[in-house]
């Protein structure tokens, strides 16, 4: 049985805002996030042509608060929530937030790669 936890997640990246740990798993990654700051992914995901992550996500919020924005309602998401993300959002967290999130890899990978070239168009 694949398994994986935040101690063992073998890829980890620093961000200014906080860090994650992730490995994939048959077909799905699995991100151990932690932000220490606030931070809107709305700016970021701007660049995308829908102007919002259309990749599903699932979770589990350990602390903190999450508020996922959609193009017709805002939904907030407390510490202990399991929760499904539904193509179409704009996450956003409060310092101190740390959750756990499961995605399809691919269109995962296809999202953050979107992501990357539109800032690095912008940063041009």
């Amino acid at each position: 049985m694949p398994r994986t936890s935040k101690a063992t997640a073998p890829d980890g990246q620093e961000f200014p805002v906080g860090f994650e740990r992730t490995e994939e798993l048959d077909g799905y990654t699995v991100n151990f996030v932690t932000l220490n700051e606030a931070h809107d992914l709305a700016p970021m995901l701007a660049v995308l042509p829908t102007g919002r992550c259309e990749c599903p996500h699932w979770g589990y919020l350990t602390k903190g608060q999450l508020t996922v924005t959609y193009a017709d309602h805002v939904e907030t998401i407390e510490a202990g929530d399991a929760f499904y993300l539904s193509p179409g959002h704009t996450p956003a967290a409060s310092a101190g937030t740390e959750f756990v999130l499961f995605s399809p890899a691919e269109e995962l990978k296809a999202t953050d790669a979107a992501v990357m070239a539109g800032m690095a168009a912008l940063d041009r």
